[in-house]
């Protein structure tokens, strides 16, 4: 599956809501804790498939809704390492507008298994687990709470999100990965989600599916993904900052308008079109 518009389209849409056809007035809250509470409104859809011929779990956003009922743009995609990616691959992520990838992988990753170039695109490599020793890659449970605790992997997340902003920001897309597209991928996607204000449930789903994406078994770490692992990156959040929000706002310092500005690059009224936000 293609992405729901590509920059053409996404050009128009800006043309027209220039023009002061479109209006989508929303508020938009800074606060990201109601994302993990009991939402008012929980929307558990199928991820969708970002189709590559080289790649085995790629995916965008774009089925899934806040508990507010906003959509997910185009301009995000996760995905598995680009090693194996085809010509047609390459064109495809550069036609609907991917200008910046995100390699969540260590050094010697990233030797092993090189990055194919996207046409038109920047790679930026935020080593998650380069501090932490070898074993990390394979004693999973250790990895997700590294994941939070780790000075360096908190860099390397924080840095990803702004990046998303950003490049979403002029409406281009951002593609970040790790090897499989699972773990680092996961939690960088599960972050991601909830500070958007996608429910947890949501998230849960969206993080199971790389098994069915690499037909694996939720006992195999190296090819598979338990929940248990997940709730332990979550659970580590909130042992050491108190919450998921401060998390967010202390160990990955995004401040309120960097949260904003996230929702502003990534979110639109699907009552509406794709159309931006005015935050009050």
């Amino acid at each position: 599956m293609s992405r729901s518009l590509g920059t053409a389209g996404r050009r128009l849409v800006c043309a027209v809501s220039a023009l002061g056809v479109i209006v989508a007035p929303t508020v938009l809250p800074t606060m990201i804790g109601t994302a993990t509470a009991a939402p008012s409104r929980s929307v558990v859809a199928a991820p969708a498939a970002f189709d590559l011929a080289g790649t085995d779990n790629t995916r965008t956003f774009t089925s899934y809704r806040t508990t507010d009922g906003h959509a997910i743009n185009d301009r995000v995609i996760r995905s598995d390492n680009l090693s194996r990616i085809t010509p047609a691959d390459q064109r495809k992520l550069s036609d609907d507008g991917v200008t910046s990838i995100i390699d969540l992988r260590t050094q010697i990753e990233r030797t092993l298994q090189s990055d194919r170039p996207v046409p038109g695109a920047t790679l930026e490599t935020y080593d998650v687990l380069g501090a932490q020793p070898p074993t990390s890659l394979v004693d999973m449970q250790s990895s997700y709470r590294a994941f939070v605790t780790d000075a360096s992997a908190r860099q390397a997340f924080r840095k990803t999100l702004l990046d998303i902003k950003n490049t979403a920001g002029k409406s281009e897309a951002t593609l970040f990965h790790c090897t499989a597209g699972k773990d680092r991928t996961g939690w960088a996607a599960a972050v991601l989600l909830t500070v958007l204000g996608v429910d947890r449930a949501t998230v849960e789903r969206d993080y199971l599916a790389s098994n069915t994406f690499r037909h694996a078994n939720a006992n195999d770490p190296l090819n598979g993904v338990n929940i248990a692992w997940l709730r332990t990156s979550f659970a580590a959040a909130d042992q050491t900052y108190g919450s998921f929000d401060n998390y967010v706002h202390q160990g990955l310092r995004l401040t309120d308008a960097d949260i904003t500005g996230l929702k502003k690059a990534l979110l639109y009224d699907p009552n509406m079109g794709w159309t931006a936000y005015t935050p009050r």
